[in-house]
């Protein structure tokens, strides 16, 4: 997959967790959310790729790693999006 993939993995996820979160929807405009989200989202897959490689857990192009990366970034964006409504 490479590390363009996982930085459009990352992308898609964050996009996708912007789009779906309630404060969005509910018509609350926060300044920073989208950018907030996608950078989360990134630096989620960038660092579950990295320890996973690091860790030898997977190797590029594995269905785990797409998997690992997509739900450590859905984690990531959840986590800062919460931190973020608390303000």
């Amino acid at each position: 997959m490479g590390w363009p993939g996982i930085v459009f993995l990352g992308l898609v996820v964050g996009l996708a967790g912007w789009w779906l979160h309630p404060l969005r929807r509910s018509g609350a405009k926060r300044a920073g959310g989208f950018w907030l989200a996608l950078a989360a989202a990134i630096l989620g897959a960038v660092i579950a790729k990295m320890l996973g490689n690091l860790t030898g857990a997977f190797h590029d192009g594995d269905s785990l790693e797409w998997l690992t990366c997509a739900l450590i970034a859905l984690a990531a964006v959840t986590v800062a999006a919460g931190l973020a409504a608390r303000r």
